[in-house]
């Protein structure tokens, strides 16, 4: 991520609007949300969703519910309308067998990606720092525990 100010976020976060529009990964997430929740309502699906980014930008709740009705046109997910309770009727979605299908194919993505993301990670670690091992202190951000963690699993 470069190392400048977020137009959306300021100095808080290092700025990954650069890294493109990673949107897409909203379907596998609203896949996996949907076969751990068996059904779900969209507004709780949108507050799910968020923490599972790729990102810190934020996911538009118009674009979750794009893809809710691309993937009940696929045949990934259906709705239907919920009218009880108080309120207006709110959609229900529940995964399809053939979303469960899908989101398995989904699944072989991030898997590839993060190898491969944490094979160039060592790799480049490993040639900065061998050139000059005051850099290592620079080009690492420093790590909260769930990196430390994550680091462990990937090894």
């Amino acid at each position: 991520m470069p190392n400048r100010t977020c137009p959306r976020r300021g100095n808080q976060h290092p700025c990954s609007c650069a890294m493109g529009n990673l949107c897409r990964f909203v379907e596998p997430v609203l896949l996996f949300l949907l076969e751990r929740k068996g059904r779900a309502h969209g507004y709780e699906l949108a507050t799910e969703v968020r923490k599972h980014a790729f990102t810190d930008a934020e996911i538009e709740v118009s674009a979750l519910y794009r893809t809710l009705r691309q993937l009940e046109r696929n045949g990934c997910v259906t709705s239907e309308w919920d009218v009880e309770g108080s309120g207006p009727a709110r959609r229900l979605y529940k995964l399809t067998s053939r979303g469960q299908e899908h989101l398995d194919e989904w699944l072989v993505v991030p898997a590839h990606m993060s190898d491969s993301m944490s094979r160039f990670v060592r790799e480049a670690l490993s040639q900065t720092t061998a050139a000059d091992p005051k850099r290592e202190a620079t080009r690492l951000p420093r790590r909260s525990a769930s990196h430390v963690q994550a680091e462990r699993v990937i090894g």
